[in-house]
């Protein structure tokens, strides 16, 4: 016989689904979707592992990666999965959660689960994890269910008066019972739907600096001043002055304007608009390098407001994440202004992602966008709690549809948004000749936050920053005590907001 233990990939899939009916034979909906498996192995590949005997799949057992404290122990499977999405999962999270172990029934003998676990345990110590955290079925509580209390079943699990097959197992792991969850998995008959949530704790854990551990994210949002430049040095200059200023309040996160770089289009100006931004554009990738090496040199990360960029004939304009580790992501706005259309022929983005930062679970998305409640909708529901919105408003009604509507998101998705835009004027430039604005940090309205839902907000129309600290640890108590619970009482079972797939 040989035994093999090992990633788990999409093309074990038939055999996983086998495996699973076979070993909850009496749970509704018992078997993963292949989407499921593809996205969980896409994700977080080193989280499912699977064991096979003489070639056949024979156990396995998945997990993701969480900041547990946006949960809490007080949760359900549903709420941890994210109904299934795995959207909650974060590559910068602190606890590896399991989702799922099973055996087949034909291959229990062999002591399987012990080394799925032994497993785990060693990636919760690599990946440098606090805990492993699981929600464990009591199936043969069904049977006891009359006569004995949950609290009293667990107590003679733990002492050996009865043998629980889950339980048992567990503890026998050196996990240890924290809590009990009701209705913690929908349709588990066996257990009457209680769940014990057990923790094994890695004893070689050290604390990481930035991440959810520390709740407390700082924001710094940059107002900036339309002004002539004699060059692109003279804009590199303006942008560090600003980026220095920040990170000498330590701050987490640095937000510039949407197109704070049109000062540059001012050579261009005998051309007619497109034209003149498809010359603006060929300064883009030299002005991202350089400052994503702010970024790191000085240790903040940086929304780079937006630029435009040229690909295959085809204006976009696009906001840089620079991390202060070096890495980059990018955002394409999706939905493009009719002045957008019609001077620059802009093209949207088709691309709706929340990114993963050493802070949390951020979004992006630039000025018209968040117009529209589906898209920061979207991003919430795929565990973002700070929306970062550069905008670019010529006169004081158009910020305030821009104003308003972030207001409106931070309430509906129980998150921050923080939104910063140019202010003053710029002559000599065609169609960038005002604007107007007034950063703000918008919080949700409940009685953790500021009677008007606003955390803080620059002086309108005046060069400026304002640093403005956030506690995610604030939403996560929204979430589950508010006063109203504005993503968790929504009726899914009436309508719901899909992301198609995307290219």
């Amino acid at each position: 016989m040989q035994v093999e233990i090992r990633k788990l990939n999409i093309d074990d899939y038939d055999e996983l689904a086998e495996a699973m009916q076979k070993a909850y034979p009496v749970i509704d909906d018992n078997v993963w979707s292949k989407r499921n498996i593809q996205k969980l192995t896409s994700i977080f590949a080193e989280g499912q592992i699977c064991i096979l005997v003489d070639g056949k799949l024979a156990a396995a057992a998945l997990s993701i990666n969480v900041n547990y404290e946006l949960y809490g122990d007080q949760h359900t499977y549903d709420e941890i999965t994210g109904n299934g999405t795995f959207n909650t999962h974060s590559n910068i999270g602190n606890v590896l959660y399991g989702i799922e172990v099973f055996v087949d029934p034909e291959f229990r003998a062999l002591r399987l689960g012990r080394r799925l676990y032994d497993a785990r345990k060693e990636l919760c110590e690599i990946m440098n994890l606090k805990s492993i955290i699981v929600g464990g079925r009591i199936p043969n509580y069904h049977l006891y269910s009359s006569e004995l209390s949950p609290r009293e079943y667990i107590t003679k699990v733990r002492n050996k008066e009865i043998y629980d097959p889950v339980l048992s197992f567990q503890i026998g792991n050196n996990f240890s019972p924290v809590k009990i969850l009701k209705g913690y998995l929908k349709g588990d008959s066996e257990s009457e739907e209680y769940a014990v949530l057990l923790q094994w704790n890695n004893i070689y854990y050290t604390a990481k600096k930035n991440t959810m551990q520390d709740s407390v994210v700082r924001l710094g949002l940059v107002q900036w001043q339309m002004r002539p430049l004699k060059d692109i040095e003279d804009f590199y200059k303006q942008v560090e002055f600003f980026v220095d200023a920040v990170a000498g309040y330590q701050s987490d996160f640095c937000l510039f304007p949407e197109f704070f770089n049109t000062p540059l289009l001012a050579p261009f100006n005998h051309l007619n608009e497109r034209e003149s931004m498809e010359k603006l554009a060929e300064l883009t990738e030299e002005i991202k390098e350089k400052i994503s090496e702010m970024a790191i040199s000085y240790n903040v990360n940086i929304i780079s407001g937006s630029m435009p960029i040229l690909e295959e004939g085809q204006l976009f304009n696009v906001s840089y994440l620079l991390h202060r580790d070096g890495k980059i992501d990018e955002y394409r706005k999706i939905h493009i202004t009719p002045n957008e259309k019609k001077y620059y022929g802009m093209t949207g983005g088709n691309e709706i992602k929340v990114f993963d930062t050493d802070c949390g679970k951020i979004g992006v998305i630039i000025c018209y966008d968040v117009e529209f409640p589906e898209l920061p909708r979207l991003l919430a529901d795929q565990g973002m709690r700070i929306l970062f919105v550069p905008y670019l408003t010529d006169t004081q009604n158009a910020y305030t549809r821009v104003r308003h509507c972030a207001a409106a998101r931070a309430i509906e998705n129980e998150c921050y948004v923080a939104i910063a835009g140019c202010v003053g004027n710029l002559p000599g430039v065609n169609n960038m000749d005002i604007q107007y604005g007034q950063a703000t940090v918008f919080t949700p309205s409940d009685f953790a936050f500021p009677s008007n839902a606003i955390k803080g907000e620059a002086t309108a129309n005046t060069e400026m920053t304002i640093i403005v600290d956030v506690d995610l640890n604030l939403l996560k108590e929204l979430h589950y005590n508010g006063s109203v619970k504005t993503l968790t009482d929504r009726r899914q079972d009436l309508y719901d907001v899909i992301l198609r797939n995307q290219n």
